[in-house]
This record gives structure tokens, C-alpha cells and sequence, in this order.
């Protein structure tokens, strides 16, 4: 292929001229205002170099919000599309780009960014620690997952978007079948969002190893921390093999090597393989924080203490085990024999059992409570038994015979999403409400988040059951059109009205949050919600030392003992505090990063040397020069503390 010809759209249409101007117009604007209003000093300090935890994870949130836009129009175009028989609206091309691009960024640069934002927020005022174990390298990991989304969003509009599927399967990734660079991209901007994710995963088991509060014991850490730590341990085991595979897919595609072609030794099935070793321990690094969002949030608003504390520990430690013992169920259909199949149909069926554990245990907390039917609430009691749904198909997926007649239909899209929407989106929103007021020292509104909930509640069910009736009567999915004689029409139609009520639901969720920017009072009090755990024993919003006095842990609902039984959460007098200074390095790499992403998938060769030099110099840089930080007076604690609520804590 021509130098040129790479930076060429394969499929343009006016949609995407149109986008194209309409992203070049928003960055102008941007860069316009802040221009006018004379921000970029502010910006540059307060936020781009912060290395405060609580700042690093309100960006993951705003980059986790766009693309779950991003996304979302991506589902939109897909459910308008296949809403009627012979849909010209996509033509084949354009949607297996809108597929491939829907899957990537919600799995990758939405869910995931979205749990780390609010592991980042809250595990460490969780534990009574004052920032992560390694602040600097907390702030590398989000820029190498932001310029990794970035890289894969710009596939739109330079060389074309990925288009073998959020799997990205060889042959099909391969030279031969995807001609463009837009599996190119998928290959480097997850390998550089993944180097950024396992970053954090090391980040937080130190964190939550090392610098836990005096009398945190393992078994007095909440849960939502429990669920934190086996996710990031998850992470550092799994993220290894996804990068490792991006590289040898990266070497098939640019250096002509052979690991997963068809021919001259090659196995393309080494891909599936490598990718859901890594792929299905993703999917409960998604669903185990989104279980202990569940166990702070269920308990709170049932007023009661959660059961069977030691089981959910026990489950979630299971579950992370069995995961890693599942892969093969993603490719029954494929010919590894009788044998095989058995045995991972066994291991599938098996790691519903720790599940189910945990679904017990919610409805045991919640028997005999005083339930506060709020916000979060709401999602909560919501995903039990959607979620229920999606699990019971999921085991019926894992009877590897049956899965001959479920498999690649749009039974298991139903499955996948009855699993993921209310096992992620759901416990995300509700833990967004949540932990508002601790982010930004007001409430969301009740009664309009208690309308988004219902519309998308309710559209999660209209767009995805349907599906399940489609899948058993033979609807592959994937396909961008059909015949009117199949008779989907009428389960398709049904389901792009449940897609534009979920449209609706957030959209209600945007306005909440300008609504409540403007009208919300801001004297909330420390704990708005009753709650149980350390992270409400700090103001609202958090001061950046997080505790002015260290905490002294009794119990794993530290806060609720406090209340209920006298115990004293803060001994000892203020003393100063040592803070780290911000830092420029990383976000410096970080550009670095997407210049030699960019160069690699163009084959600019002399700027992939470049930039990989000015990557190695930054890292000499970090390695030899010491940043000593500065300290917070005892007097401009005193201050804050007063302002905050006349320096009680």
C-alpha cells in the first residue's frame, strides 16, 4: 500500500465528513476558551500534572462519561440499522467498523476507566491512606489510558476504524482480510492503554498491602477495597498475556511473522486462545468491583450490616480462581473435542456458584431492613435480578452441546449485555450517586435520577429480550442486514426502541448533573447518606491531605461503630503533612506514547526511534531525580478543617 493511501478513510460517507468537522470544531472551541478565559495555567497545574488521587480519578470519570457516549452513539447506529429488513442506513463495511468500535471502547475505555475511577476516588480514603502507594505512576497510567483512547477514537478519522470485531479473531485481523491500518490501531492503542492498566494494577495491590490505616486487619477492610484488591490482582496476572499477544499480532501485521496465520506454521486459533485467557478474567475485573459497589451500597440503604461478610471474601477470591479456568467455553463450536469441552462446561457451570453466593447474601442483608428506596438503592435492587437473568443464560451457554445452537446468534449478545449492563453500568451509576457528594460536595438530585433509573432499567430489558427470541430462531449476530421473510423484524424494532430508551435515561442522567451543578445546596453535611465506611468519615468535598488526623480502625464499618458504639475513629493531635508534588513527566510520556503509537501504525519509522528515545529518557529522568514533595503547615490544616466544620476531624 501506498505512504498515502494509509491515512485514507476506506469508507467515506457524508456521516463521517460531518464528524469529522464537527470533532475539529469542538477541539477549536476548546482550545478557544480556554484561551479567553485564560485556564490553561490552571488547567496544566491543577489537573493535567496532579498526581492527587481523588483529581486523577474524577479525569478517569470524565473520559469514562465520553466514551460511554462514544459508545452509545455506536449501539444507536447499530440497533437503527438492523431496526428494519434491508436497512440501507450502514452498508456492510460501515457496520462491521461500528461493531468493532461500539465493543472496543465500552469494554475498554469506558467500563474499565470507569471502575478505576472510582477505585482511584475511594479505595484509598477506604483504607485511611493519604494518596496511592506511587502518585506519579498512578498519573502515567491514566495518560497512557487516555492517549490510548484517543489513538483508537482518531481511527475514525485517519487510515479507517478496526473492523474484525472487539475480538479482533485472525485470519480476519490479518493483511489478508483487513487491508487498511485500522487493526493496527486496535493493536497499539490497547497495547499502550493495557501497559497503563497493569501499571494500576500493581498500583493498588501495593496501595492496599502497604498503607492500610493502624488496625486494618484483612478482615476489617470494606468491601468494596476487598473487591478492589482481587480485581487488580486479576489485572496484574491477565494484562500480561493481552500484551504479549497485541505484540505478536502487531509482528504478524507489520513485520510478517507468522504465529497466527494459516499458513507456514502459524495458528490462528493461538489468538482466541491468548485472547480469552485474557478476555474472560476481564470480564470480572469489570463485574467484582461493581459487587462490592453493591456491598457498601446495599447494607447503607437497608440499615443493616452486610451478611455473611467472611463468604463475600471467600466468593470473590473463588471467582477470581475459576476465572482464569474458563476460556475455552468462548470457542465450543471450534473443534477442541468432546473432552475438552466437558471440562471448562464444568469449570463455567462451577463459577456461577460463587455468584450465586453473593446474590444470596445481598437478599439476606436486605431481609428485615429498613429500606431507603434512593438512587443508588434503586440500581442496586435492579441488578439482581436482571443480572440473574444474564447469569442463569450464561449457564446455559456453558453446556458446550447446546452451545451449538446458542453460539454466535443474538442469544448470547442478549446473554453478554443482561451480564454487563446491570453487572457495570449499573453499579457505576449507582456508585456515581453515591460517592457524589464525596466528589464534589453536593447531591445529585433524587427525583430525576429515580427517572433515569426507570428509563434505563426498562430499556435494558426491551432492547435485550428480544434478542434471546431472535438467537434461538437463528439470528446470527453481526449481520448489518436481512430478509424481511426471517420475521426479526419485529424483535429488532422492539429492541432499537429499548436502545433509544437507555439514549433517554442518560440523557435524563446528563441533565441531572446540570441540574444539580445549579440548584443543589452545597451544605450537605460529612455523611448525607448515613453511610458505613471510613471514606465518609472525611469532608465533601475531600481536602487534598484526605485525613488531617490518621484514622484508628476497629472494625470493617469503621464509620457505623463510631456512630453506634463509642469507638473513636481519630487519636492524636494534627501534626504537618508530607504531600508529593505534581509532576509534568508523565503527562510528557504520555504524549510521547501517542506519537510513537501513531508512527508505528503509519510505519513512520524515524519517529517510532524518536519518540521511543524521548520514552527511555523520561524514564532515566524519573529514576535519578528525586522529588522530596512539600508539607502541609498545621496551621493551613487548621484552617481547612475549620472551613470544612470547625476542625472536628
Amino acid at each position: 500500500m501506498d505512504f498515502f493511501e494509509r491515512f485514507a478513510i476506506p469508507n467515506p460517507t457524508p456521516t463521517i465528513y460531518a464528524s469529522m468537522v464537527a470533532i475539529a470544531l469542538t477541539v477549536i472551541a476548546i482550545f478557544v476558551g480556554l484561551t479567553y478565559f485564560k485556564k490553561w495555567g490552571y488547567l496544566w497545574r491543577e489537573w493535567l500534572t496532579t498526581v492527587d488521587h481523588k483529581r486523577i480519578g474524577i479525569m478517569y470519570l470524565i473520559s469514562a462519561l465520553l466514551m460511554l457516549f462514544r459508545g452509545g452513539v455506536d449501539a444507536i447506529m447499530m440497533r437503527a440499522q438492523t431496526a428494519v429488513p434491508e436497512n440501507t442506513f450502514l452498508n456492510a463495511a460501515e457496520y462491521n467498523e461500528v461493531f468493532t468500535t461500539h465493543g472496543v471502547v465500552m469494554i475498554f475505555f469506558m467500563a474499565m476507566a470507569f471502575i478505576i475511577a472510582l477505585m482511584n476516588y475511594i479505595v484509598p480514603l477506604q483504607i485511611g491512606a493519604r494518596d496511592m502507594a506511587f502518585p506519579r505512576l498512578n498519573l502515567l497510567s491514566f495518560w497512557l489510558y487516555f492517549v490510548g483512547a484517543m489513538l483508537f477514537n482518531m481511527s475514525f478519522v485517519i487510515g479507517g476504524s478496526p473492523n474484525a470485531g472487539w475480538t479482533s479473531y485472525f485470519p480476519l485481523a490479518g493483511n489478508d482480510f483487513s487491508t487498511s491500518v485500522g487493526t493496527n490501531y486496535y493493536m497499539w492503542a490497547l497495547q499502550i492503554s493495557g501497559i497503563g492498566t497493569l501499571m494500576t494494577g500493581i498500583n493498588f495491590v501495593v496501595t492496599i498491602l502497604r498503607m492500610r490505616a493502624p488496625g486494618m486487619t484483612f478482615m476489617k477492610i470494606p468491601m468494596f477495597t476487598w473487591s478492589a484488591f482481587i480485581t487488580n490482582i486479576i489485572i496484574v496476572f491477565a494484562f500480561p498475556v493481552l500484551t504479549v499477544a497485541l505484540l505478536m499480532g502487531t509482528f504478524d501485521r507489520q513485520f510478517g511473522t507468522n504465529f497466527f496465520t494459516i499458513t507456514n506454521g502459524g495458528n490462528d486459533m493461538l489468538w482466541a486462545n491468548l485472547f480469552w485467557v485474557w478476555g474472560h478474567p476481564e470480564v470480572y475485573i469489570l463485574i467484582l468491583p461493581a459487587f462490592g459497589i453493591y456491598s457498601e451500597i446495599i447494607p447503607t440503604f437497608a440499615q443493616r450490616n452486610l451478611y455473611g461478610y467472611k463468604s463475600m471474601v471467600a466468593s470473590m477470591v473463588v471467582i477470581s480462581l475459576l476465572s482464569f479456568l474458563v476460556w475455552v467455553h468462548h470457542f465450543f463450536t471450534m473443534g477442541q473435542g468432546a473432552l475438552v469441552n466437558s471440562i471448562f462446561s464444568i469449570t463455567t457451570m462451577a463459577i456461577a456458584v460463587p455468584t450465586g453466593i453473593k446474590i444470596f447474601n445481598w437478599l439476606l442483608t436486605i431481609r428485615k431492613g429498613k429500606i431507603r428506596f434512593t438512587v443508588p438503592m434503586l440500581y442496586s435492587l435492579g441488578f439482581i435480578p436482571i443480572f440473574t437473568i444474564g447469569g442463569v443464560t450464561g449457564v446455559m451457554l456453558g453446556m458446550a452441546s447446546a452451545d451449538y445452537q446458542y453460539h454466535n446468534t443474538m442469544f448470547l449478545v442478549a446473554h453478554f449485555h443482561l451480564v454487563i449492563i446491570p453487572g457495570v453500568v449499573f453499579a457505576m451509576l449507582a456508585g456515581l450517586t453515591y460517592w457524589w457528594p464525596k466528589m464534589f460536595g453536593f447531591m445529585l438530585n433524587e427525583r430525576i435520577g429515580k427517572w433515569a433509573f426507570w428509563f434505563i432499567s426498562i430499556g435494558v430489558c426491551v432492547a435485550f429480550f428480544p434478542m434471546f427470541i431472535s438467537g434461538l430462531d437463528g439470528q446470527a449476530r453481526r449481520m448489518y442486514t436481512y430478509s424481511e421473510a426471517t420475521g426479526f423484524g419485529v424483535y429488532n424494532m422492539i429492541s432499537f426502541i429499548g436502545a433509544l430508551m437507555l439514549a433517554v435515561g442518560f440523557v435524563i442522567i446528563v441533565y441531572n448533573i446540570y441540574h444539580s451543578i445549579r440548584y443543589s445546596p452545597r451544605n450537605i453535611g460529612d455523611d448525607p447518606w448515613d453511610a458505613r465506611s471510613l471514606e465518609w468519615a472525611t469532608h465533601n468535598p475531600v481536602p487534598k491531605y484526605n485525613f488531617a488526623v490518621t484514622p484508628q480502625i476497629n472494625s470493617n464499618e469503621a464509620l457505623w461503630d463510631t456512630k453506634k458504639n463509642g469507638h473513636v475513629l481519630f487519636k492524636g493531635e494534627i501534626e504537618k503533612i508530607h504531600m508529593p508534588n505534581y509532576s509534568g513527566l508523565p503527562f510528557i510520556m504520555g504524549c510521547l506514547f501517542f506519537v510513537f503509537g501513531f508512527a508505528f501504525i503509519f510505519d513512520i519509522w524515524v519517529v517510532v526511534i524518536l519518540s521511543g528515545l524521548g520514552i527511555f529518557a523520561c524514564m532515566v529522568y524519573q529514576s535519578y531525580v528525586k522529588d522530596h514533595g512539600y508539607y502541609i503547615s498545621v496551621e493551613e490544616i487548621k484552617k481547612t478543617e475549620a472551613k470544612f466544620g470547625g476542625g472536628k476531624k
